[in-house]
């Protein structure tokens, strides 16, 4: 495990995923279960074996059914006309020290989690490069449901979150697993309050924001924002498809074989 100190992690976990009925038609999305286990008991088991333990949920939709031991709760009342930035500002009070976010509908590999807990840039963003195969093996067309990711020579993030006209404007592919400094927690804050009271998040409001629009904001303003390159590894169910699709299970198998 890394000798930085270790960070708090939170969950963002408040979505209804529409696009996952009927089986989230009685859960949370990330109660959606794969060979009998939800994603949020593997992504909790991950987390742990690599001595993150002071965990946070942040729920919506169905929250009851997220409370675990020794994990802590918040939640956005408004998940239902709000996005991710909202409901991670639901836990603001919990936004202190070295911190992980990450999405609900992910779960990632040890060695995965290693590589961005060893990262000691004040804002680090997990980025698949070889994401081109996965949305392959999960859409026809691999521009479906991809975003922007352009990056410098050194690393670091220059554009991330926008809708993609060709392959080439892809050179990884963000899967929603960050982690920020004690500093950089601080300037994530910062820049969700200035967009609060100044008009928004690159022309959506601080409610209707998502994590990538504020990651933009972010290098506008001239943050650093440093990636941490993956190789697959990691999986995201946000369909049906993906429920079903066998590159799920399998991947889901080889994260499990590593706890």
């Amino acid at each position: 495990m890394s000798a930085l100190a270790t960070p708090k992690a939170i969950i963002l976990a408040a979505g209804e995923g529409t696009r996952l009925r009927p089986y989230t038609l009685d859960r949370p999305k990330c109660m959606v279960e794969v060979d009998g286990r939800s994603l949020l008991d593997r992504h909790l088991a991950v987390l742990r074996a690599e001595g993150v333990n002071e965990l946070v949920l942040v729920g919506g939709y169905r929250s009851e059914m997220l409370r675990r031991p020794n994990v802590g709760m918040h939640i956005n009342p408004r998940y239902a006309e709000t996005n991710m930035v909202w409901s991670l500002f639901a836990a603001e009070s919990e936004m202190t020290g070295p911190t992980i976010i990450a999405y609900g509908d992910i779960v990632y590999s040890r060695r995965i989690l290693r590589s961005v807990l060893d990262s000691s840039a004040d804002i680090a963003v997990a980025i698949d490069l070889d994401w081109e195969a996965y949305w392959r093996a999960r859409n026809e067309d691999p521009l479906a449901d991809a975003e922007t990711l352009k990056l410098s020579a050194d690393g670091a993030i220059l554009e991330i979150g926008q809708k993609p006209k060709s392959l080439t404007e892809i050179e990884g592919q963000y899967m929603g697993l960050m982690k920020f400094s004690a500093a950089g927690i601080e300037t994530l804050k910062e820049e969700f309050h200035a967009a609060r009271t100044g008009g928004g998040i690159r022309g959506k409001s601080a409610e209707k924001a998502y994590m990538t629009d504020v990651l933009q904001s972010l290098i506008d303003d001239g943050q650093r924002l440093q990636s941490v390159p993956i190789h697959g590894g990691w999986v995201e169910v946000d369909t049906v498809d993906d429920l079903h699709a066998p590159i799920t299970a399998g991947r889901l198998a080889g994260i499990a074989s590593e706890l």
